[in-house]
């Protein structure tokens, strides 16, 4: 990676371009003007890429050819790490928005960006809106005795619960301070019916078309209850962050995890 001047447009590759995600993305960095999109890498193009737009099937390859100053990953849990493990490698900072990503490789991703002084961003959800219900949840979270996440996606997403249900009911444990007092009942004729459990939280994943990204908290002490929700109405609601996330990473070395470190939440 060269080192770019403040005036200097950043150098944007995206990871996933042919996917929904990584085409938002394409089209937010293309009008951003502290941004240029060098490239595209993914298995396949897609055929609302332009004839001549730089498209690669390999991540190293890619960056060897374009010399990025960012790399943007909106793939599969499969690939995103390879693909941020490849970035950091050769110098360029990465910013994520895949969830599912182990542990271990996590890990592994902070080491090898600290290695080669590079930040690396991932987040969960880069929505605002749920950005603040997350923290809203650890604020709450001593407040009551029982907790509930409900979600709801497009049918077409490979994972459940999703990755920003899991990052609510780890905060509103976080916040209460011990697991919540989840509540079972006697019998249970279907199997699983109270969904889920984190801690104490009930988590409850709902997939079905003529959705998009759905989450609700309720939370429950004696006498009342306090509901919460965000609602995602367009992929364009995940830009602003993704925006923030680019420009901000390169100020970083190692590993970001969430959002809400780089809004000072």
């Amino acid at each position: 990676m060269t080192t770019e001047s403040s005036s200097s447009p950043l150098r944007v590759l995206v990871h996933g371009v042919s996917g929904r995600m990584g085409g938002e993305v394409l089209a937010a960095v293309r009008a951003a003007p502290d941004m240029e999109a060098v490239g595209g890498v993914d298995l396949s193009p897609s055929s609302s890429l332009a004839a001549d737009f730089p498209f690669y099937t390999d991540v190293g390859t890619a960056i060897e050819a374009l010399n990025p100053d960012v790399m943007v990953d909106f793939s599969i849990a499969d690939a995103s790490p390879g693909a941020l493990k490849a970035a950091a490698g050769r110098g360029v900072h990465g910013v994520a928005g895949t969830t599912g990503i182990p542990a271990a490789e996590l890990q592994a991703i902070d080491t090898l960006a600290k290695e080669h002084g590079v930040g690396v961003v991932i987040a969960p959800n880069f929505a605002i809106g749920a950005v603040l219900l997350v923290q809203l949840a650890q604020q709450l979270g001593r407040f009551f005795e029982v907790a509930e996440v409900v979600e709801q996606h497009h049918d077409a997403k490979i994972d459940a619960p999703s990755g920003t249900a899991l990052a609510i009911a780890r905060a509103l444990v976080e916040g209460r301070g011990e697991p919540f007092a989840r509540q079972m009942p006697d019998r249970e004729p279907a199997p699983g019916s109270r969904g889920a459990e984190l801690d104490g939280v009930s988590i409850h994943a709902q997939r079905m078309p003529g959705r998009l990204a759905h989450h609700e908290i309720v939370l429950g002490t004696q006498g009342q209850t306090l509901s919460l929700r965000h609602d995602t109405i367009g992929r364009d609601c995940y830009m602003p962050g993704v925006l923030t996330a680019i420009r901000q990473v390169v100020q970083y070395k190692g590993l970001v995890v969430g959002l809400e470190k780089l809004l000072n939440l």
